[in-house]
């Protein structure tokens, strides 16, 4: 496509406000994140997502919601024919949104959606991206035009296969609305202890309420997603700031290195010392 012809294996921000492009052969440790809320379009090719313990398949042509921050891993492939991987990304805008919610007829707006999964797109939403992308031509129309096409998109997410997950984050008196709050103070304090009691009085939840809405928001629970937090903090420590195991195994929490390895092994796929290694192999060969 040759809108994305300046994209390249790291994500590069557009011109257009919230708009990101990615294509190629992206290594894996770069996949694996903290991912923002954002609504994904798989141009071509696969992204395997992994959340928890579950993974989807992301093949392209199709469109996916992240409506909070989670950690993942993730891999992506060719497309059948040989055709690199392509993707864009809009972050999603809980003012917009809101306003949007406002605006739409009760009766347009699903009742239940599925699981996190890839939605087909029809030709409708494929047309609004290319609009969105276009822009990157005329940017003296970005201003004016962007704000309008990033509507229609999220209108087109409201109305899809995914649109009540997405609308009950931008419910305010919805219990997956109060998540995101409690998942930006473990973003900011993954480091300490987490008091699950401490959480759900947070969020104004019963704990077992809790626990079970923070799981559905994020497929994860929150042990688990302070854990991969802090996974994730040690490896690019131990990778590009050169901490040796054991203070970056301290440095985001744990008390036991030998736990921290273990951990480290099954989240990852090998050993800190063997995964760091083998990232700084791979990013001393890329542009």
């Amino acid at each position: 496509m040759d809108l994305m012809k300046d994209a390249g294996t790291r994500q590069i921000e557009t011109g257009v406000p919230g708009l990101s492009m990615i294509k190629g052969d992206i290594p894996s440790h770069q996949l694996a994140a903290l991912y923002e809320p954002m609504i994904g379009f798989t141009v071509q090719g696969t992204k395997i997502l992994s959340i928890g313990e579950r993974s989807t398949d992301l093949e392209g042509p199709s469109y996916y919601v992240l409506p909070m921050h989670v950690p993942a891993t993730a891999s992506v492939h060719p497309d059948r024919y040989g055709r690199p991987y392509m993707s864009l990304g809009l972050k999603l805008n809980q003012n917009v949104l809101q306003r949007l919610l406002r605006d739409i007829p009760e009766n347009l707006l699903p009742t239940a959606s599925g699981h996190f999964a890839a939605c087909e797109m029809d030709i409708e939403f494929m047309e609004a991206w290319l609009r969105l992308l276009r822009l990157l031509k005329t940017p003296r129309d970005i201003p004016a035009l962007a704000p309008a096409y990033e509507r229609e998109i999220l209108y087109r997410v409201l109305t899809g296969p995914q649109g009540w997950y997405l609308r009950q984050f931008g419910l305010q008196e919805s219990n997956l609305s109060k998540i995101p709050q409690i998942v930006n103070w473990v973003r900011i304090n993954f480091m300490r202890p987490i008091d699950i009691g401490e959480l759900a009085s947070k969020a104004g939840m019963a704990i077992n309420t809790f626990h079970r809405q923070f799981k559905r928001a994020t497929g994860l629970s929150p042990i688990q997603f302070q854990k991969q937090l802090r996974l994730l903090e040690a490896r690019n420590l131990i990778a590009f700031e050169g901490y040796p195991v054991a203070s970056a195994a301290y440095h985001v929490g744990y008390q036991s290195p030998s736990q921290f390895n273990r951990e480290y092994s099954r989240f990852f796929g090998s050993s800190p010392a063997r995964d760091t290694e083998n990232i700084r192999r791979i990013e001393s060969t890329r542009n």
